[in-house]
């Protein structure tokens, strides 16, 4: 296999050119690869859909090697949404494939001069650029089937919806899982957006003939592969991820009086239960057919904590139904019905739409008297305003924040931007700091708390918790690796550096994944600096410092000056 390389690819040209992988980047992938890429080559205060930003796309240092839940592509770029610094992943195929092309890192530049919409095809052979405005306007839905008709059944796709398209700031990038369903959404951020700024209406990635990344020392790193998923197999997480996917979490957090109920008004969603992992999985096993309990998204995943929702004649409707959209567009709305929240996933994923954004704009909508809480039918007529384009559409297709603005709606619950993710941060303050905190925005999956067994409610000791969750995330991101790897690696003590070492002939020590997150997090708060982030920006809206929250009826009250002191010592 030849020396990975760096892919630049220009739009307006049309033209590919291959670099050697800087020194300085060698011992980078994923999310701290996009970190270093946007630091030392795009200038912070541009505009994030023109010509300067660039759109990356970069595995992480774990991705194709074979590990359970460690084939997560990091796509990255300065956010529309956000401003700074902006790093979304999926599973799915696009990671692996990339690597085995020896793709270190997928730089898009520039811009299109001229309008249309281009296929963007990469193969051992290198780059073209094929004409896609047959494609311009369509579903993600109707557009990966005609795109692998085009390519073969073995391609990896990254492609946008109409979302995109339109440069919506809630736009998302959807990738192909491994049955070829577009189902895995890089979807915070805007990342879409910036896609669409490029003229690409898709990127195909055919490996034929590529080969897996080589392995410097093979029997350690088998070792060492045993060693992570015999401890990821005997967790007992793994078992419940496996039977309930990711709703497991809407009793958990319903419980602990954190699943945001109606525009974030109440901790506690009263038809909880009805929408919760356990009724799920109950509904999915009574209809048969289509539906599917378990799932992997990604070739060799031993956790499987996906799932293929079908209707009441067992037709596959979506996939998958995980708890942020079941906690967005369902108890966020006041809505307890499985299949309209999964009729409003469907569409917002066929837009390439991300569901978080989309649910809280929604409730911000539902405040603003544009809908019901709770009626269904009148939240898939909102999005099939986005569908269609119309003025209220694009309000709405833009976020929460701009959604609050356009109504004059004061509770928006944003950060930087973008909105909060399904725990609220009034009664989980470990993640509530995360929120306010992250370089990203608010987002859960920077910092996620809820599993520390300490009292959610105590302001005390949560920045400490939140800053150990974010440095630990950083480096799962920088690896490659789902959040619910987590779940192996923190039961085998020093796995992931016999990984890495035996992977690329290194010798890093036993804290590699706090090094790794660490140098993530030191350059993506360089380049929000540079992009004029202050302290200022790292708070939750007002609102919630003094609006208590039921049934608890407590206020996010970590105190300001230990937010602005979370990194003081990265």
């Amino acid at each position: 296999m030849p020396q990975p390389s760096v892919w630049y690819v220009n739009v307006r040209r049309q033209t590919l050119r291959q670099e050697p992988v800087p020194e300085s980047w060698q011992r980078l992938g994923g999310r701290g690869l996009l970190a270093r890429i946007l630091l030392d080559e795009v200038i912070p205060t541009c505009d994030p859909l023109g010509p300067h930003n660039k759109l990356i796309f970069a595995p992480g240092l774990l991705v194709g090697l074979g590990l359970s839940s460690c084939d997560r592509i990091s796509i990255g770029a300065k956010s529309p949404l956000t401003g700074g610094v902006k790093e979304s992943n999926a599973g799915g195929r696009t990671g692996a494939h990339l690597a085995r092309l020896g793709i270190k890192a997928l730089v898009i530049e520039d811009r299109p001069t001229e309008p249309g919409w281009w296929v963007l095809h990469l193969s051992r052979e290198g780059a073209r650029f094929e004409r896609a405005d047959d494609l311009a306007g369509l579903g993600v839905y109707e557009t990966a089937p005609r795109l692998l008709e085009r390519y073969g059944p073995h391609v990896a796709i990254a492609l946008i919806g109409p979302g995109g398209e339109r440069r919506m700031a809630a736009a998302g990038i959807q990738n192909l899982d491994k049955d070829r369903r577009p189902s895995r959404i890089s979807a915070r951020g805007g990342l879409g957006a910036v896609m669409g700024s490029k003229g690409l209406k898709a990127i195909v990635i055919d490996a034929g003939g590529g080969e897996k990344p080589p392995i410097a020392h093979p029997d350690r790193f088998r070792q060492a592969r045993k060693a992570y998923h015999d401890a990821l197999m005997a967790h007992p997480q793994t078992e419940v991820y496996a039977n309930y996917g990711t709703a497991a979490m809407t009793q958990m957090s319903n419980g602990f009086g954190g699943l945001p109920t109606r525009n974030f008004s109440a901790g506690q969603f009263e038809g909880a239960e009805k929408i919760s992992g356990e009724s799920l999985r109950q509904m999915l096993l009574r209809r048969g057919g289509e539906a599917e309990t378990t799932h992997a998204c990604m070739a060799g995943c031993t956790i499987r904590c996906s799932n293929t929702f079908a209707d009441a004649q067992g037709r596959a409707v979506v996939s998958p139904l995980e708890y942020e959209t079941i906690g967005m567009l369902g108890a966020n709305l006041g809505i307890d019905d499985l299949d309209i929240i999964a009729r409003l996933n469907w569409m917002a994923n066929d837009l390439g739409l991300d569901s978080i954004e989309i649910g809280v704009a929604l409730g911000v909508a539902a405040e603003a008297g544009l809908m019901a809480f709770g009626d269904g039918e009148r939240a898939l007529a909102l999005l099939e305003e986005i569908r269609r384009g119309t003025p209220l559409g694009r309000v709405l297709g833009n976020g929460a924040v701009v959604t609050g603005r356009v109504f004059g709606v004061a509770r928006v619950p944003a950060v930087k931007g973008q909105a909060l993710s399904a725990y609220d941060p009034r009664a989980i303050k470990g993640t509530g700091v995360t929120y306010a905190t992250s370089p990203q925005g608010a987002d859960h999956t920077a910092g996620l708390t809820i599993r520390a067994r300490v009292n959610h409610l105590d302001p005390r000791g949560q920045v400490a918790l939140s800053r150990k969750a974010q440095i630990n995330m950083a480096g799962y991101d920088t690896l490659g690796a789902c959040i619910f790897a987590g779940f192996g690696f923190g039961a085998a003590p020093g796995v992931i550096r016999d990984l890495l070492n035996a992977r690329y002939g290194w010798s890093v020590g036993d804290d590699i994944l706090q090094e790794l997150g660490r140098e993530t997090l030191r350059l993506e708060l360089a380049f929000n600096r540079r992009a004029g982030f202050t302290a200022a920006h790292d708070r939750l809206p007002e609102w919630m410092t003094r609006e208590p929250l039921p049934p608890h009826n407590t206020v996010f009250d970590v105190p300001d000056e230990e937010l602005d002191g979370i990194f003081s010592e990265l």
